[in-house]
């Protein structure tokens, strides 16, 4: 298969009227899209990726009047939410309409939906006129992709088209909120924040990690986020030990950082959420087989991004 690279958001939405799969960038991370409404789309998604097909999908939209096209009903949280943080990086999680194919969401009742902020998603999103459904636009269970080129090392020759844009500004998948309980259950952390949530409606809690109801979110179940290197996680710059072969990305700058085959110190937890997964694989491209990466305080963004690697140091 031909995989055509443009930049014309017109262009690539075609593809997607063809009954293609498209990748494009959003804030978070590149995603992989087709016609939420075409069965046959939708199952060039996981045959590209090797994507379980009992692992959900998330709904993009570039308006709230699609929602009722893909939703039955949208309880008074997600209203609070969409009000709040749309658009933006967050998914809240509704019961899927009937037009929704149960592919799309992995075989579940409900479907995760959000509207993208980054523009040229958006242009890209009303270019085709309908919702699209999309994961992460790289091969099951490896670091998301925060840029067009990484899309290609992953998807060449797998998809028809890829979207290029500009690296994405978030660098983490969304947040994902239930709305279809008592009261709100995060099952996946992202840039927007618990505390962010809990401003709007206190009630909002994290998932237990044993909890069923994560099931819903894509994310949580498989293994993800992993580089072919070893992930070991150090509290301290010092703790990590250089040697030709290692790595080390953090906050802190190592005494010895010239002695790592690559090294990178971040500026703000900002900058280390949108650089982590580029890291990881500038790492694979170097066959380094330890990555040593500096943990952060769990509060904010910082529960977000150690979620990630605490993901990837379990391989």
């Amino acid at each position: 298969m031909k995989t055509v690279l443009t930049s014309s958001p017109r262009k690539a939405a075609r593809y997607i009227l063809q009954g293609e799969v498209v990748a494009f960038p959003t804030e978070t991370v590149y995603g992989l899209g087709a016609n939420i409404f075409d069965e046959d789309a939708v199952k060039k998604i996981f045959k590209a990726k090797g994507r379980p097909k009992d692992n959900p999908l998330i709904a993009h939209i570039s308006e709230l009047s699609e929602l009722p096209l893909i939703t039955q009903t949208i309880s008074p949280f997600a209203e609070t939410f969409i009000q709040h943080f749309f658009p933006g990086p967050l998914t809240v999680v509704l019961p899927k309409s009937n037009y929704v194919p149960h592919i799309a969401t992995g075989g579940l009742d409900t479907l995760g939906v959000r509207m993208p902020q980054n523009e040229f998603a958006q242009e890209f999103l009303k270019a085709t006129g309908v919702p699209i459904v999309a994961p992460s636009a790289n091969l099951s269970g490896k670091p998301s992709p925060t840029t067009w080129q990484t899309v290609e090392e992953d998807l060449h020759g797998r998809i028809s088209c890829i979207l290029k844009g500009k690296q994405t500004e978030v660098g983490l998948e969304s947040t994902v909120v239930d709305c279809t309980k008592k009261f709100p259950i995060v099952l996946r952390t992202g840039a927007i924040t618990l505390e962010q949530l809990q401003s709007v409606i206190p009630t909002t809690r994290l998932a237990d990690a044993r909890s069923s109801g994560l099931k819903k979110s894509p994310g949580t179940k498989y293994r993800h986020y992993s580089p072919e290197g070893k992930v070991i996680l150090v509290v301290r710059a010092k703790d990590a030990i250089p040697f030709r072969n290692s790595a080390y990305i953090g906050l802190e700058r190592h005494e010895e950082l010239s002695a790592f085959r690559l090294g990178k110190v971040c500026t703000s937890i900002e900058e280390y959420a949108r650089s982590l997964f580029l890291f990881f694989r500038m790492c694979d491209e170097k066959n380094i087989k330890t990555i040593h990466c500096q943990i952060v305080k769990e509060t904010g963004l910082g529960l977000a991004l150690m979620d990630r690697m605490k993901r990837a140091a379990a391989g």
